[in-house]
């Protein structure tokens, strides 16, 4: 015999029964009508083709194949009704394995030092940050949510933009003294500028050198023979003054406001990166991804805060 609904739904009416006492009481606590009951249990009666209750005017009382029943189907109710508990809690309650790929940069500068305040407060969750330069497909491979720049290729996942970087383009002190200061983007394809080349995780290849200044843009061929994938060389070897470099505003303000790096074209810097939250759906987001995403933001904004009081 086949497992399906209507035994299901049969066994808990057969345990409301009993647990009552009555047909009339079990329809009672089951906001069913009495006759809706005795249909409940003619039918799984027939399901399994034995008798379950021995009825009369008087009273009810189970056959032994509704005491066998019983006993064996009591217990698989319970855990049924546990899990199904257990499962709805998570849409409310943040607990539970939270895997979330995150832009290594930002994880580095703006997650890491807040995160042991917001483990802290959930302290039932066990949260895997995996720091990773591309996306990647976030439901094969086993992710809650993704936290990365770059505009959001089209998909089926929701796409929460958390801010907006400028590009800025700059040089240490050192190099600007050796090479001198470009006054013009166009100056940068001379071989008298070396530039620091950042590679796109989306399509492997350098990204193009452009220069925003409101609705222009002027796009440059640049040369250098370094490329690199991570922020934090990038600036290292722009600070040592090999190159020039276009790198995210986040990030980079105490260096400028130290004078360790030097904004050059500054009037050539509208261009703008985005910092986008991802997840697979928007219908029915677990308390565990919302937590998260309510964490990330708040990060998001302090960070603005912060920057908006810097002298």
């Amino acid at each position: 015999m086949a497992f399906d609904e209507r035994v299901l739904n049969g066994m808990g009416v057969l345990s409301a029964i009993v647990d009552c006492g009555s047909f009339a009481a079990a329809a009672e606590a089951l906001d069913m009508s009495q006759p809706g009951v005795s249909r409940a249990v003619a039918r799984l009666e027939a399901r399994l083709g034995v008798r379950l209750f021995d009825r009369t005017t008087r009273s009810v009382s189970l056959t032994d194949e509704g005491h066998r029943l019983y006993e064996r189907a009591l217990p698989l109710l319970a855990a049924l009704e546990e899990a199904a508990s257990d499962v709805s809690a998570g849409a409310t309650a943040v607990r539970g394995r939270l895997r979330v790929s995150v832009d290594p940069y930002f994880s580095r500068l703006m997650l890491g030092p807040q995160l042991g305040g917001f483990l802290a407060a959930h302290p039932q969750l066990q949260l895997e940050l995996i720091n990773r330069d591309r996306l990647g497909d976030i439901v094969a491979d086993g992710f809650d949510m993704a936290v990365r720049f770059h505009e959001p290729v089209a998909s089926s996942l929701v796409a929460r933009r958390l801010l907006d970087t400028r590009i800025l383009t700059v040089a240490a002190p050192a190099y600007l003294r050796r090479h001198g200061t470009p006054r013009a983007p166009k100056e940068l394809e001379s071989d008298a500028h070396i530039c620091i080349q950042y590679r796109d995780p989306l399509t492997g290849r350098p990204f193009d050198w452009e220069f925003h200044r409101g609705k222009r843009v002027t796009k440059v061929s640049t040369h250098g023979q370094l490329t690199v994938n991570d922020v934090g060389t990038q600036h290292s070897v722009c600070l040592a003054g090999h190159g020039i470099a276009q790198v995210m505003a986040l990030g980079v303000e105490p260096l400028l406001r130290s004078g360790k790096l030097v904004q050059v074209l500054p009037e050539w810097s509208d261009e703008r990166f985005s910092l986008y939250a991802l997840y697979p759906s928007r219908h029915h987001l677990p308390a565990k991804c919302r937590a998260f995403l309510d964490f990330v933001a708040g990060v998001v904004v302090n960070m603005k805060t912060e920057l908006a009081l810097s002298p």
